[in-house]
């Protein structure tokens, strides 16, 4: 049986992360415009590995940002605020790929990936016809 329990976000929670992380999420929080009263969470008990402490205790987050449509699921660590903090990152970077695809940190991040890997592929293409 999971237990779910469901609220709206709250930012003043403490989040066991550095103040700075924290300040710079909620400073992003603020430049888009989210309200953090649109964001609902629920709280259920995770699956997979983890034995009695995931069967136990409700630590696997849910976030709804019904303006957009978006849910993201956090369930990477076994304290809750931890995978709210998570979740929430998850969130605002989402949110931020759809409002702002230009300023989206997230976004850049994915295109000098795309950029090393198609760069490596031409290298190691390169080698192959050089070998053959």
């Amino acid at each position: 049986m999971k237990r779910v329990n469901e609220k709206l976000m709250n930012l003043n929670e403490k989040f066991p992360v550095s103040f700075h992380k924290v300040k710079e999420l909620i400073q992003r929080i603020h430049a888009l415009k989210i309200e953090p009263s649109q964001i609902r969470e629920e709280f259920s008990c995770g699956g997979g590995p983890g034995g009695q402490k995931i069967n136990k205790t409700a630590n696997c987050v849910t976030l709804h940002y019904d303006p957009l449509n978006l849910m993201i699921r956090a369930q990477k660590a076994r304290q809750r605020s931890l995978n709210r903090f998570l979740a929430l990152r998850e969130l605002v970077d989402r949110i931020e790929m759809q409002y702002s695809p230009r300023t989206s940190i997230r976004l850049k991040q994915i295109s000098k990936l795309q950029k090393q890997k198609a760069r490596r592929r031409r290298r190691s293409l390169k080698k192959i016809f050089l070998l053959t």
